[in-house]
């Protein structure tokens, strides 16, 4: 921040991967920042706790793609497919499916989804990288690449449209037969017979404990962390003068909405409208396995990230469309669980396995892009929400372009296209 303005009290709600991100660059900025968070930093509530710990700039490829409304009957009426939808949430979805299929409807549609996200993407491993570094847990972020794992070539050319959007947004990868797939892979299955390793990936070895780290070191250099639920604002003449919680107001300057899910409420209660829906997710983790993979893997035909962490084996995948207090449907990791041990036959029957079951909520938008940037109502109201699949990958530019914002900077990127203005 520059020397010349005074620090600003700024309340940052949420303390998942982008909260804590948020947090962290505020506090480099020199500002004086509470952070409000009803659970446990990184905690097993939080997205940020169970995703898929991969930090790639390949994700750039959003969900909704040309054709996949040709698709969607077949994968609602496959139990195992990768997608499902709970049919009593049909009516409150309806309009964030609508607007999700048409998102998808053309290559020119997906093409400019696709550039949008590398702008926040492409830099993600390095990012993470300094940061892990500036906490001191170096440790929590592996720069080792990250490989997809398809039948042949043909299940790669299949794949297509996907490998030319990120091929056209800057990303380099290298082609493996089946010989050399072997040779970083032993466990793998022989079934897999072509791979393209991304060199430049990265992922986390603990993501829970990776934002609780960053959340503990932005306190050691002075935030505070508020344990209270954010329920609202106070705005006086259009600017704000405080955060309501369960646990009465937090008075402040500025304030960030960083809730993942739980966003869509507190924009509403700024003034903002979005669409926001649970792509709820799942993992299991296998503690101590005899099999597995060396780096981070995605079997194409499982339409999953199966990375070795602190924990074990985790596999996650699934998106699961319903109400966000719909009970889990743990049957979605067994689907995860049945697939690895066929992906790694070395892993053994089902009934030794130590497994850790999760769920949560992914906050996605039907357009693929996160929402960032300020309120359309109120100056002193910063959204940061709703990044779906690149949450973690996402964080720290994340947090760095509201820091930006809030001190006077322009934003690295340009945030028209991931305005909540966008929504009407």
């Amino acid at each position: 921040m520059e020397q010349d303005k005074k620090p600003l009290r700024i309340a940052v709600i949420g303390a998942g991967i982008v909260g804590a991100a948020t947090a962290w660059e505020l506090i480099k900025d020199g500002h004086a920042v509470t952070q409000i968070e009803p659970s446990e930093p990184g905690g097993p509530q939080a997205a940020s706790y169970g995703n898929g710990a991969w930090i790639s700039p390949a994700s750039i490829v959003p969900m909704s793609m040309p054709g996949l409304w040709r698709k969607v009957p077949g994968y609602l009426l496959d139990p195992n497919g990768p997608l499902v939808l709970r049919w009593a949430a049909l009516p409150s979805l309806a309009p964030w499916l609508l607007r999700f299929l048409m998102a998808g409807w053309t290559a020119r549609k997906v093409e400019r989804t696709a550039h949008l996200l590398a702008s926040i993407l492409r830099d993600g491993p390095q990012r993470h990288a300094i940061l892990a570094e500036e906490i001191g847990r170096p440790d929590y972020i592996r720069q080792t690449g990250l490989l997809y794992a398809y039948r042949d070539r043909n299940a790669f050319a299949e794949e297509a449209l996907a490998w030319r959007l990120r091929r056209e947004n800057g990303l380099r990868w290298r082609e493996l037969d089946s010989e050399e797939l072997r040779r970083r892979e032993p466990d793998l299955s022989p079934a897999y017979r072509f791979g393209v390793f991304v060199e430049d990936g990265a992922h986390c070895t603990d993501p829970g404990a990776y934002v609780a780290a960053i959340v503990r070191a932005a306190c050691a250099r002075g935030a505070v962390l508020h344990r209270a639920l954010a329920n609202g604002f106070v705005l006086k003449s259009g600017r704000l003068r405080a955060v309501t919680t369960d646990h009465g107001r937090i008075d402040c300057d500025r304030a960030v909405i960083c809730a993942g899910i739980y966003s869509r409420a507190l924009a509403r209660a700024a003034g903002d409208r979005v669409l926001l829906a649970s792509e709820r997710g799942y993992h299991g983790v296998i503690a101590s396995p005899r099999a597995g993979p060396r780096l981070p893997i995605m079997p194409s035909d499982g339409r999953m990230a199966n990375t070795p962490t602190a924990a074990g084996l985790r596999l996650s995948g699934q998106v699961e469309l319903a109400h966000v207090d719909a009970e889990p449907d743990w049957a979605r990791v067994d689907i995860l669980v049945q697939h690895a041990l066929k992906t790694y036959p070395g892993l053994g029957p089902r009934e030794g396995l130590a497994i850790e079951r999760w769920m949560g909520h992914r906050p996605s938008t039907p357009d693929g892009r996160p929402v960032i940037g300020p309120s359309a109502t109120s100056p002193d109201i910063f959204h940061a929400f709703g990044h779906g699949h690149i949450g973690l990958a996402s964080g720290p530019i994340t947090g760095r372009i509201i820091a930006d914002l809030i001190s006077g900077r322009a934003a690295p990127v340009d945030l028209t296209p991931f305005a909540i203005s966008r929504f009407g």
